[in-house]
C-alpha cells in the first residue's frame, strides 16, 4: 500500500533521502556528504559529479527506506529539492555532458565581460529575472562556449539539479520555476523562460525545456530507475523546487508578506511578495516562490553560521571539551557566556557579513572593532554576543529593504529556522532587534518537508502547496521581543553601518582582503 512520501534533497554539502508519512511526519532519513571537485587548471571551478552523485543518492534512498522498514512499494509519490544555481547540460540522448555545483565560480571574467557591454546591461536582465550575473547560468555557459566549445556544441538541454533527479527517475527533462529562476534567464511574471533574455544572451531557445509548476507530476519511475533504486516502477515523480523556496513551504511561509530567516551557514531572509516587484536598487535578489502568482525576495547574509563556528573552534576549546564531557552542545555553553554580556556587547563592533548588495557584492575583511584590553569588557562572551547581535542587525536591514521596495506588511510574526533557532539567546536577540514576535518550528528538515508537500499535492492529497504547507508545519515555541532592548540595538546598528563602510574602503585600497566577493566584482 502506497502510504508514504519520499523526498530526495541534493544540498550543497550532502545528498539525502527523507521519508514522510502522509501527515508530514519524518520517519526515515539517510544522508551522505559529497564534495564538488575543481577541474584541473580552472580556477574557481566546482564540478558536480553526476555519476558519483547519483550513486550516492541511490544509496540514500535504499538506506532511508530500510531505516523505517519500508520498500519502494510503500511510496505514493517522490519529489526532489536541491541547491540552487547549479546546472546540468544534456545531449540529444538525455545523457549528462556537463554539470557544475552552485559554488562554481569559474566565470568571473565572463561576468565582468557581460557587465561591460553597457551600463544598463545587467539591469535589463535583473528587471525581468530578479537576478544579477553573479550567480546565474549565462556567465557559465559563456565560459563553456569559450573554453570547451566541443562540449557546448553537444548540449541540447539544460536543467537544475532537482530537475536532474527527476530526469534520472523518469527520463523526462523539465524545469520548475523556483530553482529555474535562480539561473537568471526566466521571466518572473510569466514563471517561464524569457525569450527576450535568451535572445539577448545569444543562446538557442531549444536549450530550455518545458516548465512545470511545483506539485505537478513530471513523469513516472522507469523500469531502469526502478532497478537502480528499488523504487516501484510507475511511481509518480512530482516537481519540487529550490531548497529555500521548498523550505519556505515547509515552514508555513505561504501568504503574501510572510517572512522567514533561515539561520544556517548562510542566513537567508525571505519574504513573499507580489509579482512584478523587483528592487530598484538591485541590492536584493527576487525569485519565483513555490506558490504560483507569488515571488520571493531574498537576501543572503554571508557566513553567519560559519563565523560562529570559527569563533567556537578558534577561541572556545574549553567549552567544546566541557560540552563533550557533559553531553551538551558547545554552543549552549558559549551562549551562557554571551548571556553575561549586556545588550550591545559592550560596544564591540563585529565586521563579518554585510547587508546584501546584489549588484556590487563584496565584503570587508573579517575583524572586531572597538575592543578593550579590559577582560571584563572584551572576552569570549561579549565577542560571541557581538557576532549574534550583528547577524540579527544585518537580517533586520535586509528585511527593511524588502519592505521598502515591495510594500509588504511587517507586523506578522517572523519565522526563524535552522541552527540559530536552537539556542536560547540568539532567537531573543533576533526578536529584540527586529521588534517582531518569532515563531520557531519543530521540523528538522524544512526543505524536505516542503518537497513532501509538493509530492502530496501532486497526488491530490491537498489542493495547493499553501494548504499543504499550513497542514504540515508544526510550531515549537514563540519568542516575544523585549522593547527595552530596542534602543540599544538601534544604536549598535547606527555605529556598525559607518564602521563597516570604512572597513570596505580598506578593501578597495587593497590594504585588507575581502571575506568574500561575487564573481566579476
Amino acid at each position: 500500500m502506497t502510504t508514504h512520501l519520499l523526498v530526495i534533497d541534493a544540498g550543497t554539502g550532502s545528498g539525502r533521502a527523507v521519508v514522510f508519512d502522509r501527515a508530514g511526519n519524518q520517519i526515515g532519513f539517510a544522508q551522505e556528504e559529497w564534495r564538488h571537485l575543481p577541474e584541473e587548471g580552472v580556477p574557481g571551478s566546482m564540478s558536480f559529479d553526476v555519476e558519483a552523485g547519483w550513486a550516492l543518492l541511490r544509496r540514500c534512498i535504499a538506506k532511508a527506506l530500510s531505516n523505517c522498514g519500508l520498500d519502494g512499494n510503500d511510496i505514493a509519490a517522490i519529489s526532489a529539492t536541491s541547491m540552487r544555481e547549479a546546472i546540468v547540460l544534456y545531449d540529444r540522448s538525455g545523457k549528462e555532458v556537463w554539470a557544475v555545483a552552485n559554488v562554481d565560480s569559474r566565470a568571473s571574467a565572463e561576468v565582468a565581460e557581460l557587465k561591460a557591454r553597457a551600463a544598463d546591461f545587467e539591469r535589463r536582465f535583473y528587471d525581468i529575472s530578479g537576478e544579477t550575473f553573479a550567480l546565474g547560468a549565462l556567465p557559465r555557459l559563456n565560459w563553456l562556449r569559450k573554453h570547451r566549445p566541443e562540449v557546448f556544441e553537444t548540449a541540447t538541454t539544460m536543467s537544475m539539479i532537482n530537475d536532474w533527479i527527476g530526469a534520472k527517475l523518469t527520463g523526462e527533462i523539465a524545469v520548475e520555476p523556483t530553482n529555474g529562476s535562480t539561473n537568471g534567464l526566466m521571466d518572473l511574471t510569466a514563471r517561464n523562460w524569457s525569450d527576450e533574455l535568451i535572445a539577448i544572451a545569444g543562446l538557442d531557445r531549444s536549450l530550455f525545456p518545458r516548465v512545470v509548476e511545483p506539485g505537478t507530476i513530471v513523469g513516472r519511475v522507469t523500469a531502469q530507475a526502478a532497478e537502480e533504486t528499488s523504487l516501484a516502477q510507475g511511481t509518480p515523480f512530482v516537481a519540487g523546487g529550490g531548497d529555500v523556496q521548498m523550505g519556505s513551504i515547509g515552514l508555513g511561509v505561504v501568504e503574501f508578506g510572510d517572512a522567514a530567516i533561515l539561520g544556517g551557514t548562510f542566513w537567508q531572509q525571505v519574504v513573499n511578495i507580489p509579482q512584478k516587484s523587483v528592487d530598484g536598487t538591485m541590492r536584493l535578489r527576487v525569485n519565483s516562490a513555490g506558490l504560483d502568482g507569488m515571488n520571493q525576495a531574498e537576501a543572503i547574509s554571508f557566513f553567519v553560521g560559519l563565523t560562529a563556528r570559527w569563533f567556537r573552534d578558534a577561541f572556545c576549546g574549553e567549552e567544546v571539551k566541557n560540552a563533550a564531557e557533559r553531553g551538551l552542545d558547545a554552543y549552549d555553553l558559549i551562549e551562557e557566556l554571551a548571556m553575561k554580556a549586556p545588550p550591545g556587547a559592550n560596544g564591540i563592533i563585529p565586521i563579518f557579513s554585510d547587508a546584501m548588495n546584489f549588484g556590487n557584492w563584496y565584503h570587508a575583511a573579517p575583524s572586531f572593532l572597538n575592543l578593550s584590553i579590559d577582560p571584563a569588557i572584551a572576552n569570549k562572551g561579549s565577542m560571541f554576543r557581538a557576532i549574534q547581535e550583528n547577524a540579527a542587525i544585518v537580517a533586520a536591514i535586509n528585511l527593511a529593504r524588502v519592505e521598502e521596495f515591495a510594500k509588504v506588511d511587517s507586523k506578522a510574526p517572523l519565522t526563524l529556522a535552522g541552527g540559530a533557532s536552537k539556542g536560547r539567546l540568539w532567537p531573543q536577540i533576533v526578536a529584540d532587534v527586529t521588534g517582531r514576535q518569532l515563531r520557531i518550528p519543530k521540523v528538522r528538515e524544512a526543505t524536505a518537508l516542503g518537497g513532501a508537500a509538493a509530492a502530496a499535492v501532486g497526488i491530490g492529497q491537498f489542493g495547493s502547496l499553501s494548504e499543504a504547507g499550513r497542514h504540515f508545519v508544526k510550531w515549537n515555541r514563540t519568542v516575544d521581543p523585549n522593547p527595552a532592548n530596542r534602543a540599544v540595538y538601534d544604536d549598535a546598528r547606527h555605529r556598525w553601518e559607518p564602521a563597516y563602510a570604512a572597513q570596505r574602503r580598506l578593501v578597495d585600497e587593497r590594504i585588507t582582503t575581502s571575506m568574500w566577493r561575487a564573481p566579476g566584482i
